[in-house]
């Protein structure tokens, strides 16, 4: 599905769902995967479809409106889609007695105790899958380790991020027998099916020119971004640039900033060949996964201001390595091991990010090593969807005649 091809759904509709006041219409016997917002909803897509590629039936439950809508857009009408019902005996009692599922996922730590308690009254096998267990939260479900040893009693299986989530599963009183780790599933993404040639001619006409793609910048990061540029240009006169705002709200700001500089500048939206310009302002949605696969070198912004970054892996598929500023908290193991494997620069501020840049551009052999390393990293990286699939084979429904057809 498109973006914006659903209506959004309205504040009335999303508490009815909330109170179980408007319950899901979906098969008996589904199965039930939970999780949270954007993030947690992007990592499980691909189990999802990997699913129902098998022939289940999946209805996915979150809790944020914007985990509601990209949900929507990712999976259109293939599954059923509802808001959870607050975590109280009554409210989730009814949700569930609705669904009848034959199991449910949880997806990194949706863990509540009401959800939980609902399921193992009626039998109904529990898994978490992708489950992490974080810097920050880890103390507090430490120290209230023996509430969780009794509400994590009813889940069957952990399939852990990492070894060290795992560690700490046990160490907040799961079984050892119970947690085996298996890997991210924000690793288990696939290059987007886009045509690059008419891509790259759309950004530039000729195919000479070298493409700079600064991707997600947030407001403060333009201005700095577009400073660095007279230095990159000036190392490399053909050099083109890309900028794509995070928020569409902000692209006529992003292109007066780019104006008040002095630069030539197109805007994506145009019919006109951007050949001829400094900086193209892509103010279009949708189109972020596609131009990772022409560019020749990328900026992964979210990180020069303390945003906490933006997904590394959505280049990386692509077969392209990145470079970040310092603010990458939000994606901190994805990172930590990206600069292990060679694929990703982190800078620490404006001074190195122009360096790191203009050395990519002088020395493209290090470019090209820097891009075979992250092409390298995510088919090292690409098994965890393969391992879970093998995890919950033995709890899954078993599938009708009709459905495998």
């Amino acid at each position: 599905m498109q973006a914006g091809i659903h209506t959004p759904i309205s504040i009335t509709e999303k508490w009815r769902q909330h109170f179980t006041l408007t319950l899901p219409d979906t098969s008996v016997g589904c199965i039930w995967l939970h999780a949270c917002s954007v993030g947690e909803v992007a990592s499980v897509t691909p189990l999802i479809h990997a699913l129902l590629n098998q022939g289940h039936t999946i209805h996915l439950s979150v809790v944020t409106a914007t985990g509601f809508a990209h949900a929507r857009r990712l999976l259109g009408k293939r599954i059923s889609i509802s808001f959870l019902p607050w975590d109280l005996p009554g409210t989730m009692s009814r949700f569930v007695n609705r669904l009848q599922p034959a199991l449910l996922l949880l997806a990194e730590t949706e863990f509540w105790p009401g959800m939980l308690t609902a399921c193992k009254q009626r039998n109904i096998a529990v898994i978490g899958i992708n489950t992490r267990i974080s810097d920050r939260s880890f103390p507090r479900y430490k120290a209230s380790r023996w509430l969780w040893q009794r509400w994590l009693k009813p889940v069957a299986l952990f399939l852990a991020q990492s070894d060290t989530d795992r560690a700490r599963l046990i160490a907040i009183g799961v079984p050892e027998e119970r947690v085996r780790t298996c890997g991210n599933l924000k690793y288990a993404i696939t290059a987007p099916n886009v045509d690059s040639s008419q891509l790259r001619e759309k950004a530039d006409q000729s195919g000479r020119r070298p493409i700079l793609l600064v991707a997600s910048t947030h407001q403060g990061e333009d201005e700095r971004i577009l400073k660095l540029w007279e230095q990159w240009h000036a190392a490399c006169p053909d050099l083109l640039m890309l900028i794509v705002p995070r928020h569409p709200e902000r692209f006529n700001a992003v292109a007066e900033l780019i104006r008040a500089r002095g630069h030539s500048l197109s805007r994506w939206s145009d019919e006109t060949t951007h050949s001829t310009a400094d900086v193209v302002l892509v103010d279009a949605m949708g189109i972020l996964g596609g131009l990772y696969c022409i560019a020749d070198v990328v900026i992964v912004a979210g990180s020069l201001e303390p945003v906490g970054g933006h997904n590394p892996l959505e280049a990386a598929v692509c077969g392209r390595g990145v470079v970040t500023g310092p603010h990458t908290q939000n994606f901190r193991q994805i990172m930590t091991e990206m600069q292990q494997a060679n694929a990703a620069i982190v800078t620490r501020n404006d001074p190195e990010l122009a360096a790191a840049v203009t050395r990519l551009l002088h020395h493209p052999e290090e470019l090209t090593q820097l891009h075979a390393s992250a092409a390298l990293f995510m088919q090292d990286k690409g098994h965890a969807l393969e391992q879970m699939l093998a995890a919950i084979k033995p709890y899954l429904p078993e599938i009708t005649t009709a459905a495998r057809a």
